[in-house]
């Protein structure tokens, strides 16, 4: 049966919604992050999938990229995100849009979880992170985590 409410327990928590690892392969490209899937292939009817990711202990996301598009809202805290080769401040309800093969970082900078939500097609490749040279060429222009 399809949801047709998915009910917030709790600040970036809600009922019947697993908390998952960041990425399954783990490593140490990203620190203090956890997932949590609101919309996917259980809701037939659309065709992208929501999820909610929350940095927590000053930690960051994966600096990545991939060919999909996709869509970043910030839910609760403060940080910095990385979109191509721009920093921004970043704070509730601020929209990021991250264009296909763009590298992008999200970075915890206060004492609140730093949460968001991403939004993405259901059917997309796999991110990858930047490469040394890819990075070298970043870091003239941003200070990243990785």
């Amino acid at each position: 049966m399809q949801k047709k409410k998915i009910e917030s327990s709790a600040p970036g928590q809600w009922k019947d919604t697993e908390t998952k690892v960041y990425k399954e392969e783990g490593g140490t490209s990203f620190k203090n992050i956890v997932k949590r899937d609101l919309i996917d292939k259980q809701c037939p009817d659309v065709d992208f999938e929501t999820r909610y990711f929350e940095i927590s202990n000053y930690g960051y996301s994966s600096l990545e990229k991939h060919e999909h598009p996709h869509v970043v809202i910030i839910g609760r805290g403060k940080g910095k995100a990385i979109v191509g080769d721009e920093i921004f401040e970043a704070k509730p309800f601020d929209i990021f849009f991250i264009a296909p093969n763009q590298a992008h970082q999200f970075i915890q900078t206060s004492e609140e979880p730093f949460g968001f939500f991403c939004m993405v097609a259901d059917e997309r490749d796999k991110p990858r992170l930047l490469n040394d040279l890819e990075k070298e060429k970043l870091r003239k222009k941003v200070d990243f985590k990785d």
